[in-house]
This record gives C-alpha cells, sequence and structure tokens, in this order.
C-alpha cells in the first residue's frame, strides 16, 4: 500500500469521524430535551420497551436500551477492532518508531484520570467502580470539535490524535474485559471457544467472503453475552479474524477495508448517534449546586478535564524531554497539550463504561451529567489552545504529513 493511499484513508477516517461527531451532538441534544420536557416518560418508556428473540430453549430477552448497549455497540467495537488491525499492519502504528508517542500519551491518559476518580471517591467505597468512566475518549466528538478549525490542523497532528484514540480503545476493551465482566458460565466460555477457532480457519484459509465471519460472529456475540463477558468483546474477536487480504487478484482494496469502509458510515451516522439519543437523557429535575459537586459526578469531569490534559500532555512531554520521542513534522508542544485537552471529550465510551460500571444503580444522573460537562469543558480548552496557537494559513502540506505513513503491503 502506498503513502499516498494510507495518507488518504487516514483523512477520509478523519472526515467521515468529523461530520459522525456533528450527529452525535444532534443526537444528544435532541435526548437532552425529550429528557426534560412533557416526552420524558414517553421518551424513558420507549427506551424500556421489552424486546425478545427466541429459538427454542434460547431465548434473550432485554429493554430496547440494552440490545442498543450491548447489540449495536458490538458492531461498533467490531469497526474498533478493524481499524486497530489497519493501524499496526500499514497505518500510523505499523512503524515501531512512532508508537512510542501516541501509546505512552494513551496510557497516561488512563492512568491520571483514573488517580483522581480514586483520590475524590476514596471516602465512598460504593463509588469506586466508575474509576475507569473518566479514563475514555470519544474520537468522534474531538475530530468534530478539531474540524472547526479547518486546514489549519497539520494532518500529523490529526493522525496523532487517531492513535492516542486508537490505543485508548484498546486499553478500553481489555479494562471491560477484565472489570467488567459479570460471573461467569463456564459452559457458555468453552461454547464460545467454537466459533473463534472456526473464525481463526477461515482467516488462515484466506477466505475473503465477509458472510462467514458475520454468521459466526453472530453466534460468538450470543455465546459472550450468556458467557457473563460483555458481549461487546465478540465484535473485536471477530475484527480480529477478518484477513488483509485483497477482495479478488484484480483489486487493490483488501477484505477487511472493503468491511470498514462499508461499515463506517453506518456506525458514525447511525449506531453512535443512536447510542447517544438512548443514553444521553439527563434530566435536569432537581439538580443544583450541590449536583456538581456530588462525587461520582466530580471525579468524573475532574478525570476527563484535568486528568486528561495532564495525563496525556504530561506523558508526552516526559518521552520528548528524555529524547525517546518526537513530535510529527510541523507539530509544537502546545498543539500536544491542545490534542490532549480533546482526549477529555469522553462522551460515548465514558457513557458506555458507565452503564457498565454502575449497572441497576442510582447513578445515571450524576454519571451523565459529569461526562457532559466534562467532555464540554475539554471541547472548550481544547478548541480555544488550537485556535489561539495554530497558524491562520496552514495548509495539508507533505511538510505537514506524518512520515510515519510509508509503504506497507497488507497481510492477513
Amino acid at each position: 500500500m502506498k503513502r499516498r493511499s494510507v495518507t488518504k484513508m487516514a483523512r477520509d477516517f478523519a472526515r467521515m469521524e468529523s461530520a459522525g461527531g456533528l450527529c452525535l451532538v444532534l443526537a444528544t441534544i435532541v435526548a437532552m430535551m425529550l429528557a426534560n420536557s412533557a416526552s420524558a416518560q414517553s421518551y424513558n418508556s420507549f427506551l424500556q420497551t421489552p424486546v425478545a428473540i427466541q429459538f427454542g430453549e434460547l431465548k434473550i430477552a432485554k429493554p430496547l436500551l440494552l440490545w442498543i448497549n450491548d447489540g449495536l455497540m458490538a458492531v461498533f467495537f467490531f469497526l474498533v477492532g478493524l481499524e486497530v488491525k489497519r493501524e499496526f499492519r500499514v497505518g500510523e502504528l505499523s512503524d515501531p518508531s512512532r508508537i512510542m508517542l501516541p501509546a505512552v500519551g494513551a496510557v497516561g491518559g488512563l492512568l491520571v484520570p483514573a488517580a483522581i476518580y480514586v483520590w475524590i471517591n476514596a471516602g465512598s467505597p460504593e463509588n469506586l467502580n466508575g474509576w475507569a468512566i473518566p479514563a475514555a475518549t470519544d474520537i468522534a466528538f474531538a475530530l468534530a470539535v478539531l474540524s472547526l478549525l479547518g486546514n489549519r490542523v497539520p494532518i500529523a497532528l490529526k493522525i496523532l490524535l487517531l492513535a492516542i484514540a486508537i490505543f485508548d480503545d484498546l486499553m478500553a476493551i481489555i479494562i471491560i474485559a477484565i472489570f467488567y465482566t459479570d460471573q461467569l458460565s463456564v459452559t457458555a466460555l468453552g461454547l464460545a471457544a467454537i466459533p473463534i477457532a472456526l473464525l481463526v480457519m477461515l482467516n488462515l484459509r484466506g477466505v475473503t467472503k465477509i458472510a462467514p465471519y458475520v454468521v459466526l460472529g453472530i453466534v460468538l456475540w450470543v455465546l459472550v453475552l450468556k458467557s457473563g463477558v460483555h458481549a461487546t468483546l465478540a465484535g473485536v474477536v471477530t475484527a480480529l479474524a477478518v484477513p488483509m487480504l485483497k477482495v479478488r487478484a484484480d483489486h487493490s482494496e483488501t477484505l477487511l477495508e472493503r468491511v470498514e469502509h462499508g461499515l463506517h458510515r453506518w456506525v458514525a451516522f447511525g449506531i453512535l448517534p443512536l447510542f447517544a439519543f438512548a443514553n444521553a437523557g439527563v434530566s435536569f429535575t432537581g439538580i443544583g449546586l450541590e449536583s456538581f459537586i456530588e462525587p461520582v459526578k466530580l471525579g468524573i469531569s475532574m478525570g476527563l478535564v484535568v486528568g486528561k490534559q495532564v495525563g496525556i500532555f504530561g506523558a508526552m512531554a516526559i518521552v520528548i524531554f528524555l529524547g525517546l520521542a518526537k513530535p510529527p513534522a510541523g507539530v509544537r508542544m502546545v498543539h500536544l497539550y491542545g490534542i490532549a485537552a480533546l482526549g477529555g471529550i469522553g462522551f460515548t465510551m465514558s457513557l458506555f463504561i458507565g452503564s457498565l460500571a454502575f449497572e441497576h444503580s442510582t447513578f445515571d444522573a450524576p454519571i451523565r451529567l459529569g461526562v457532559l460537562t466534562g467532555s464540554i469543558l475539554s471541547a472548550v480548552v481544547g478548541y480555544v489552545v488550537l485556535a489561539l496557537t495554530l497558524p491562520q494559513n496552514a495548509a495539508l502540506t507533505t511538510g505537514t504529513e506524518n512520515p510515519a505513513i510509508t509503504e506497507a503491503t497488507p497481510a492477513a
């Protein structure tokens, strides 16, 4: 794969994520309006609509909200898995020399927000399960804010933000698997090994039809759901099995790239806005000044605003100072601080982890309020910093592109 085609892929990705972020904003506004209107009861009743699928003795019955959070979000994590695999094979993260900066930034962006949340909630042990909520970054929202600055933003800065978010997603997947798993069903988990083995077999045999992967992915989703492990992880496992082999000998696009491109629009403009609509409906009834200093809310918002800035920027600054990494071409330290602030836009992933951390609890309002206020403040800080420091007439030239995007050959 040539450098120009990978660069174009990164630009197209950023452009679609930016537009999808605007749809997320709209869906959030609609949800908040409904939650604070005369239609609030209808809105909540709609999300609690029971939906059941049954095949003989096998029955899956959940409210509509959980079908969105467990089912449709598995498709989102499937797309995340495809993006992660592509980036490590032919993208920004395929060059080991360019992994250090986004990797340490993402780790710092996990540890510091989590530490701030734990510190604020140390006196309430029941609150500590939410430590991972402010550790997540919503790349769609972050890129939407970045897109407001137009061509002033070097493509290298966008790619760095994407790379940080990819490591962030990887860590979120690990956190969900380890810390937010219910009691395990050994039988269901053992049966899940069968579709996994078949997926590996399809990959090794170089099957370039997507249908078998989808069918096995659905079977795996059901078994993982029944096992107690969060079902969205089935999407990641399925994605990693999709091969980076050309669909046809005369076609330049691999199966993974074709599926990713075809699915991205549905996720960006359908699944994620629907998730936002279902989860962002914060009722302002009874919310006063004391609500903003409630420990769970304060831990989330401070983790996102302060923790992400200190964690991401501080970690990157340390490795640059030590000479272990360099900023991308055309990117100054103040620009790194700007994207560190944008990393505090948690929204979709933070709300999702919050729904896992406090299932069947009374923390819905503090979680949503904390995520929304923290994300909005982070967006404002990041935008202002970059608007004041980026050149007024910068263009996306080869001089500002990330040299890490090099020629590579796809592999299975």
